[in-house]
């Protein structure tokens, strides 16, 4: 279950509450103040730099000549295909 950040705009109070997805929000603070509104943050993790997504590029290749340049490989694969 997810943690909301709620605001209490009488008092100003900020108070956490576990809820499900579909919980309607809270209408009352813990003081029984009624004008309560969520407050939405950015994301705690952030994911930056290189090896987050498969289509990041490796170091080392697969064990072929080191990692060289792919679409060279591919160039000499179609002139041995011509040939």
């Amino acid at each position: 279950m997810p943690m909301y950040e709620y605001e209490c705009l009488t008092c100003g109070m900020h108070f956490e509450s576990r809820q499900h997805f579909g919980d309607p929000p809270l209408q009352q603070c813990p003081h029984g103040h009624r004008k309560v509104r969520r407050v939405f943050s950015p994301p705690a993790i952030v994911f930056k730099g290189p090896g987050f997504y498969v289509t990041d590029n490796r170091s080392g290749g697969n064990g072929r000549n080191g990692g060289g340049n792919k679409s060279e490989e591919k160039v000499v694969e179609k002139e041995k295909a011509v040939s």
